[in-house]
């Protein structure tokens, strides 16, 4: 525990249960299952009685399961591989959560470790407290605020989320091993996965369960309109593998019954998702306008481990040779975004990952008919700079123009180098296609009149190379997708 945790008189817990330790990936597993149902059962029960008016008899805790493994030697591994493996001889140690939605990523993952060291996994009782509030299930957390008998602060009475344990420590690169040496098995706490599904919950109004392992993000709306169009015809297409649509409210489509029933009550970022029975569809995010949404938005799907993020936007074109309309491939960025200074410096760089490049530039060859040196008629491959200012063309013009000069940018939005460097942050691969809307440097500002000519004939276009190159990435292997480039010296050997 921390030091700094208050202690209880009365520490009421589950049953504690002896570690266990496995050679087999999928009872690994099985065993983690049990343990966080347990623990879980134990609190909603106690939440019950109490607030049925049951005296609580002391402080009810139950923690979250943790998985360790522990070797000896300097394993010899496929060095091809990005993850699966530890660097050195140790004790290597998670807290985990949600078992059953993350059961296929563990059940990977656990393999990896398994065969690679040749040694068993042990799984066992953290000492790091489930709080209540990430134990609860959906009926039970509406009567969470309701008024109570007890009127004792329910911290008293259970644990509640703790802030200080809950960073991002391990991703940035700030963690050390423990007193006793003991180093971390994977990129995100227990605690840390939980409170990202609660927020992701709440900003897109959908179950973290509907999410797909390839994301794409958009700051229009006009883009959600097009998918719910594709997916619609996705789902009555037997061939597509697509088995339902999923909106906002966790309203759901399925082939049998393709209809779309969206919440009235639009959340902060409409999130949609077209599902396949292995997680390898396609969610689409609508972050909205600027970097802080992007950050956000990121921050919490990253948990989630997904296997390749796009940002599908709209710039202002900077070169007089582009055209509305024309594709901007980012190979590079310039980050004037602000929002991610404290966690990835600036003197980072993002580099373009090439399985990533070739799958979009691959899908607009095959939306546009244009293959080669014709294709440089309607996409340009270049540096994309992302800013905090949306009218940064109403500043005096000298030093920001001649930064974006120097620096050889193509294009400009607010939201492109913000997704690509927490995608560096985080492990995850990542992309951006955008689509030139105005140049404001070259007289052509985004106008009512001209904005609507451009929605109308671009959107569906450019959603759909998204789709195509998500499409391409799905067929990837993923030691192949997830490249050695996102890894530092001393990287968890979960992805």
């Amino acid at each position: 525990m921390n030091d700094t945790d208050p202690i209880f008189t009365n520490l009421i817990e589950p049953p504690l249960q002896a570690p266990q330790s496995f050679t087999n990936a999928a009872e690994a597993v099985d065993a983690i299952e049990a343990l966080y149902a347990q623990a879980t059962d134990f609190l909603c029960q106690h939440f019950t009685d109490y607030h049925a008016g049951k005296p609580p008899e002391g402080h009810y805790r139950a923690c979250y399961p943790q998985l360790s493994i522990t070797t000896f030697t300097y394993t010899q591994v496929d060095t091809r591989l990005a993850f699966g493996h530890v660097g050195e001889p140790g004790t290597y140690t998670t807290t985990l959560t949600r078992p059953k939605l993350f059961r296929n990523y563990l059940l990977q993952q656990i393999e990896l470790l398994i065969e690679n060291h040749q040694v068993p996994v042990t799984i066992s009782i953290s000492d790091v407290p489930i709080p209540l509030h990430f134990a609860l299930t959906d009926e039970l957390r509406l009567a969470e605020g309701e008024n109570r008998a007890d009127a004792r602060p329910l911290r008293d009475i259970f644990d509640v989320p703790d802030l200080k344990t809950t960073n991002d420590d391990i991703a940035n690169g700030d963690a050390e091993p423990d007193a006793d040496g003991i180093r971390p098995l994977a990129p995100f706490t227990a605690q840390r996965i939980d409170y990202s599904l609660a927020r992701l919950a709440h900003y897109t109004a959908t179950d973290p369960a509907h999410f797909q392992n390839h994301i794409l993000f958009t700051n229009y709306g006009f883009y959600m309109d097009e998918f719910v169009d594709f997916a619609m015809n996705a789902l009555k297409d037997p061939t597509s593998g697509y088995t339902s649509f999923v909106a906002s409210g966790n309203c759901i489509a399925t082939p049998e019954n393709p209809v779309v029933t969206e919440t009235t009550k639009q959340p902060q970022m409409p999130t949609y998702h077209l599902t396949r029975a292995d997680g390898g569809g396609i969610t689409l995010v609508n972050i909205g306008v600027g970097p802080s949404n992007a950050k956000t938005a990121t921050d919490h799907i990253a948990v989630l481990r997904p296997h390749a993020w796009l940002m599908l936007g709209h710039c202002a074109g900077l070169r007089n040779s582009q055209s509305l309309g024309d594709y901007v491939l980012a190979h590079a960025y310039v980050r004037e975004d602000s929002v991610l200074d404290a966690d990835l410096p600036v003197w980072v760089p993002v580099p373009a990952l090439a399985e990533i490049q070739i799958a979009l530039e691959k899908a607009v060859a095959e939306v546009t008919k244009l293959e080669g040196f014709a294709l440089k008629k309607v996409m340009r491959t270049g540096t994309v700079a992302s800013v905090d200012n949306r009218n940064w063309e109403l500043r005096e013009h000298s030093g920001p123009v001649a930064r974006l000069s120097q620096s050889r940018a193509i294009a400009l939005d607010m939201e492109s180098a913000t997704i690509a460097a927490n995608g560096f942050r985080f492990r995850v691969p990542y992309g951006t296609l955008l689509c030139v809307s105005d140049k404001p440097l070259h007289g052509e500002l985004k106008l009512p009149g001209m904005a609507s000519e451009f929605y109308r004939t671009q959107v569906a276009s450019h959603l759909q190379i998204g789709i195509k190159a998500m499409e391409t990435l799905r067929e990837m292997p993923l030691e192949r997708l997830h490249s050695r480039k996102l890894r530092s010296f001393d990287e968890t050997a979960f992805l």
